[in-house]
């Protein structure tokens, strides 16, 4: 699966679960390339056993600011956790991607991904991929 991403943004997956999972799944560790589409870079994916805490979690995706990957799947990192931990988890994302990576998240609650996200991906159950803004969300402030 060809897929680009930005570079310095958050990019949430949105759609059906098993679509989302379905392109985080085609989606290779080691095929990652630039922009030109010449030069390899690494991808890390980041995801987390049923039984990890919040603070193992944020320690996960602060490790790949030091590994020095280029793209970063985000792979249902927030799933199990109560709202308030998912928000931290997913904040700690932010940081990761404005040090220069271009991030792709799957999380358990999309929407509650949208609060780091600068962009989304629609994925539909015929596995297609449509590019979605998140900069027009200000509506939905109460």
């Amino acid at each position: 699966m060809g897929l680009r991403l930005p570079v310095g943004d958050v990019t949430v997956l949105l759609g059906p679960a098993a679509a989302r999972r379905r392109v985080m799944a085609a989606l290779d560790d080691d095929s990652g390339r630039c922009a030109s589409g010449h030069a390899a870079v690494r991808v890390h994916r980041v995801a987390a056993a049923a039984d990890d805490d919040v603070d193992r979690r944020i320690e996960a995706i602060e490790s790949v600011r030091a590994q020095g990957a280029t793209i970063v799947l985000v792979d249902r990192l927030t799933e199990g956790l109560a709202a308030p931990d998912r928000r931290a988890v997913l904040a700690a994302l932010r940081p990761v991607a404005t040090g220069g990576r271009a991030v792709l998240v799957d999380d358990d609650d999309p929407v509650a991904a949208l609060a780091v996200a600068d962009g989304a991906l629609r994925a539909d159950p015929a596995g297609g991929l449509t590019a979605e803004s998140v900069g027009d969300l200000d509506y939905l402030a109460s």
